[in-house]
């Protein structure tokens, strides 16, 4: 996991090279099961909403509620992870979200089931832009692109290896000692993130000086390069960070992305089961698709990036590529072979946006600063998280039929490279 962006010594590659295989590996772990309970509930309703009698609207609430509660801790839980320690805080955080997302297999009312979503996203907030944070406390810029797609890939994975299981949970445990499919599927999904948060506790560093598998003088080539960026940018406190105008004009890109996210993430297994195929456990292995395709991309375009020292292009290309499979899948939603293909077209360009968004603030927010700013940006915009299933839901359930939600999400991604390539150029764009 190295980058040749920069013509550094062989003893620094040597040093990053140790820092990614210790930490990101494990990093890209505990996304992906941070992932697979956020949006597990996509699989879930193809049981759960004719067993309780969910209509689409209450469905798209109810994903949508999660980033409520999820807004409201965001920028409080990463001002604690930045003073107390990645490694306690985000264990806190993975022990409280699994065992939440383990008790959603007792909801029975639409009541119940926006309660736990709340209760979960505010268990949840904090870890994304936590690791965000965190990944500033070992890479430059320079190196943190590339870094944040290797992390950020847990989220095409999730999609890659959850469809498909989360299929087969419904498929073979459906009527096992009384329960649904579905809730074996919240149950057997929400244990795993208790487990890797116990591990955080032994396994990860809060930073270079803790990291007792670095010798001496890697740390101190290591921090001189964190120190060297630093001193290009301006000390600021978190309230600084916070009235930053950058730092919303940020968060209007990211709600734009991250509405398109989570709008195809919530309905992508519905969307592939209305093109006529019915069984959960093939409908797992067909979003298996879009996701395994992103994979691959997010950690090449993010090289690309990272190795050229471009960013604005290389968000606003992807963007209106995603736009325009959102768009192509309306059309097509009727052929399941073509709506695959452009439902992959939509998540690549989506997946890869992601990542190299975070180069953008990260180019001109360092300290305290970076702590608020991050989460708020992420906080912002992932309300979009609440608006985007929320959005294709309700359309879904007034007209028959979720095409105009997804033109919707389409729209925003348009938004999105066009407030990239009109922003401010930082640093490191």
């Amino acid at each position: 996991m190295t980058t040749n962006a920069l013509p550094l010594p062989d003893a620094a590659e040597a040093a990053y090279a140790r820092i990614g295989w210790r930490i990101v590996p494990f990093l890209i772990l505990c996304y992906f099961v941070a992932y697979l309970d956020r949006v597990n509930i996509g699989f879930a309703q193809l049981q759960m909403k004719g067993d309780l009698g969910f209509s689409d609207a209450v469905y798209g609430l109810g994903a949508g509620v999660f980033f409520l509660g999820y807004f409201l801790f965001e920028v409080p839980s990463n001002l604690v992870l930045h003073r107390v320690g990645a490694r306690v805080w985000i264990a806190r955080i993975m022990i409280t979200w699994g065992l939440i997302s383990s008790l959603t297999l007792f909801v029975t009312t639409p009541t119940q089931f926006y309660a736990m979503r709340f209760l979960l996203g505010l268990a949840e907030a904090g870890f994304f832009p936590g690791i965000i944070l965190y990944l500033t406390y070992w890479y430059p810029a320079a190196r943190r692109s590339q870094m944040t797609a290797w992390f950020m890939s847990a989220v095409p994975l999730s999609g890659l290896v959850g469809g498909p299981v989360s299929g087969w949970i419904l498929h073979h445990f459906h009527g096992q000692h009384g329960w649904a499919g579905w809730q074996w599927l919240f149950l057997l999904e929400g244990l795993p993130a208790v487990l890797l948060g116990l591990a955080t506790l032994a396994y990860l560093d809060n930073g270079i000086e803790q990291a007792r598998w670095l010798d001496p003088q890697q740390k101190a080539l290591l921090r001189r390069a964190l120190d060297d960026e630093s001193q290009r940018k301006p000390a600021q406190s978190a309230l600084q960070g916070l009235a930053n105008p950058r730092v919303w004009l940020m968060a209007l890109i990211y709600f734009s992305v991250v509405i398109g996210l989570y709008g195809l993430s919530f309905w992508l297994p519905l969307l592939i089961k209305t093109t006529g195929v019915t069984d959960p456990l093939t409908i797992g292995w067909l979003v298996a698709i879009p996701y395994a395709v992103s994979a691959v991309a997010m950690i090449v375009v993010g090289r690309s990036s990272d190795r050229r020292r471009e960013r604005r292009w290389h968000v606003a290309i992807p963007a209106l590529a995603g736009a325009v499979g959102l768009l192509l899948s309306t059309l097509w939603s009727h052929d399941t072979t073509l709506a695959l293909a452009a439902l992959t077209l939509a998540t690549v360009g989506i997946m890869v946006v992601l990542p190299l968004f975070w180069a953008l603030p990260n180019a001109f927010l360092g300290g305290t600063a970076a702590a608020a700013g991050i989460a708020l940006i992420n906080a912002l915009g992932n309300l979009a998280g609440f608006f985007g299933p929320s959005i294709v839901g309700w359309i879904k359930h007034v007209t028959g039929s979720a095409n105009g939600g997804i033109a919707v999400l389409a729209g925003f991604m348009v938004l999105c490279a066009v407030l990239v390539l009109a922003a401010p150029r930082g640093q490191h764009d």
